[in-house]
């Protein structure tokens, strides 16, 4: 077999079969495909696409590039979700606990943020002393004993989507489909939890800019899950605003735990309670009104609460700063963005109030970045609600850095007329 005539097939519309594509992958990994054959693949994968059954095969011989996790000896039905990158998205603090609660087994190993979204793995490093790396054993033990745990991904979690990726970076194919989706589920299938529900994020937010994209992203995904053996649902939800009214990783901490309290946004509610049906229903524990009922009784219990507690606890974090948030790092100043005339928030540019809160030092341009827990964007007012001027839109937690050229990208973010405009929050579910 050579890689060239594998070139030629894809670039003349041809279906690779599963051993010309595990060969693709294993060579490459290994170094014997050199970068310059795999970018005319990725360039012939971007102009003629992928079949299911291709996209299916290109994530599990990724998946098998390097560390796969058996999670078996975790009793009962292994659930996680993906998020395809969001602001505001704190719904892995919320569902997480709410899962454990209703007797699921929650097991999930998340990421960082990057760019103008942000990563679970920092918002949980923002509790003092959260400890994030657990070897397997412990991972399974913590998951077995409080049924939940959220840690971070092995180094060696598919090797090659990490040298693909890299390579579709410079090479202009990051945004194909199937070479998306088949990132995303190599990773997913890896970490071996039996059901999977996706956020796929939609809007000015997201990188998927429409609810046509996001439908072909997710239905795809479901797809790949469902021929490798697992069962797979997907969401999609609208990014045109932030999710919640907290950006920043403490401040998203602080808007979890209101949250789990029964005090939190209804748009950050009605995310994980569709997220947390669909888990529920894979997990045969409830489903429709029923599930929601359960999960109402969660929180107003405290049990959904009392389950972040104990993960922060098996984990390492204070707990004191969960029971207390008051004792959770604070910025040393807070500044107001106000509204510049009176009318209605008819709009925002998600991605630009991402890249706010990262010039504040929330986020990181680069995976070496430091960030700095502490600050971030809180907002008061969104999206069709009527503002008058000199109104406070948003508050901006600050510390050294970046407030003046925030307030800039929030002017041009966020756009005030006439119109009074709803979100729609969940555009699509695909099961």
């Amino acid at each position: 077999m050579r890689m060239l005539d594998l070139i030629i097939k894809k670039r003349d519309k041809g279906e690779l079969s599963k051993a010309e594509i595990k060969f693709m992958i294993d060579g490459y990994t290994k170094g014997d495909i050199p970068d310059y054959q795999m970018s005319s693949m990725l360039m012939a994968i971007y102009f003629n696409g992928m079949t299911d059954q291709e996209s299916t095969e290109l994530a599990i011989a990724m998946m098998h590039s390097g560390d796969v996790y058996d999670l078996s000896p975790i009793k009962g039905i292994k659930v996680d979700k993906h998020s395809t990158g969001g602001v505001g998205d704190k719904v892995t603090l919320v569902l997480g606990p709410l899962m454990a609660a209703c007797g699921a087994k929650f097991a999930k190993m998340s990421g960082r943020g990057l760019g103008h979204t942000g990563g679970t793995l920092d918002k949980l490093e923002s509790i003092p002393n959260y400890n994030i790396e657990l070897n397997e054993a412990d991972f399974i033990h913590q998951v077995n004993e409080i049924g939940l745990a959220v840690i971070g991904q092995s180094n060696n979690i598919t090797p090659a989507d990490k040298k693909l990726y890299a390579l579709r970076d410079v090479t202009g194919t990051v945004p194909s489909i199937p070479l998306i989706a088949s990132s995303i589920m190599s990773k997913k299938l890896a970490s071996g939890a039996d059901a999977i529900c996706l956020d796929v994020k939609v809007g000015s937010g997201a990188f998927m800019s429409n609810v046509k994209e996001g439908t072909k992203l997710a239905e795809l995904m479901v797809s790949i899950g469902n021929l490798a053996g697992r069962k797979v649902y997907a969401i999609l939800t609208n990014m045109d605003e932030p999710l919640g009214n907290n950006i920043g990783n403490t401040l998203e901490v602080i808007e979890a735990i209101d949250t789990l309290k029964g005090k939190g946004p209804n748009d950050l509610k009605v995310v994980v309670y569709e997220i947390a049906k669909l888990l529920l229903e894979a997990a045969d524990i409830a489903k429709g009104d029923a599930a929601v009922k359960l999960l109402d009784e969660k929180i107003n219990s405290g049990e959904a609460f009392n389950k972040l507690v104990q993960l922060v606890a098996a984990q390492g974090g204070d707990i004191r700063t969960i029971k207390d948030y008051s004792l959770l790092p604070k910025a040393k100043q807070v500044v107001a963005f106000v509204a510049n005339k009176a009318g209605y928030i008819e709009s925002m540019d998600t991605m630009m109030v991402g890249h706010a809160g990262m010039l504040l030092g929330a986020g990181r341009q680069t995976i070496h970045d430091k960030i700095d827990p502490a600050v971030g964007i809180v907002f008061k007012n969104k999206i069709g609600d009527f503002v008058k001027k000199g109104d406070t839109i948003c508050e901006l937690h600050a510390n050294d850095i970046g407030v003046n050229e925030a307030l800039n990208v929030l002017q041009n973010a966020i756009h005030i007329g006439n119109t009074k405009n709803t979100v729609t929050l969940i555009e699509g579910v695909i099961k």
